[in-house]
């Protein structure tokens, strides 16, 4: 799993890891049970505190996306979301509404972002029965 960081982007070093492993999760480039590198070798590599490192894998520890164990690492879980429907709802919902206000300020057409919110679909749909036909 390649992480890369963006030190111009404004947002959080330790956001964007955990956005980069939660769309490695959800397009099964990480899998269930595979280890994520760690946090010293890992903040060495892409010249961030460790701090920042863990404060990604805290953050997506209490998402339930991975888990610690310990003296073994930090693992992806299964696809088992630890909310329940109404939070899962909310934090979905809050997630659109960030990509129609980024989409708004980049002056994106309504028709447009609909057509690349279905081929995002299209595309991890396939990605998830490719990855279950191997």
């Amino acid at each position: 799993m390649l992480l890369q960081i963006d030190f111009k982007s404004g947002k959080p070093v330790y956001l964007q890891l955990v956005d980069q492993i939660r769309y490695a999760a959800a397009s099964g480039g990480l899998r269930a049970g595979e280890p994520l590198p760690s946090i010293r070798p890992l903040a060495e590599e892409l010249r961030v505190n460790r701090n920042t490192v863990a404060k990604a894998y805290a953050e997506l520890e209490s998402q339930g996306i991975i888990e610690t164990v310990p003296g073994k690492g930090c693992f992806l879980k299964e696809n088992n979301s630890p909310f329940n429907k109404a939070a899962r709802q909310k934090l979905l919902l809050k997630e659109i509404d960030e990509a129609v206000v980024a989409a708004h300020h980049l002056q994106v057409e309504r028709d447009a972002f609909l057509a690349q919110v279905r081929e995002r679909l299209d595309y991890f749909e396939r990605k998830s029965r490719d990855k279950n036909e191997q």
